[in-house]
């Protein structure tokens, strides 16, 4: 799949690098601002206590 990606990509070496560098942080700021608050309403956080010594 990264083979594929890379062929399709247009430009020198340099410019895939920067192009995929933007991608990445592209989907990482989708994950952070609307898929994971989204997904919180979904997870239910366990009831832990811990005891103090």
């Amino acid at each position: 799949m990264y083979g594929a990606l890379w062929r399709v990509l247009p430009g020198p070496w340099w410019s895939r690098v920067f192009l995929l560098l933007i991608l990445a942080a592209a989907i990482l700021a989708a994950l952070v601002f609307w898929v994971f608050p989204w997904a919180d309403h979904f997870v239910t956080p366990q009831e832990v206590t811990v005891n103090q010594p």
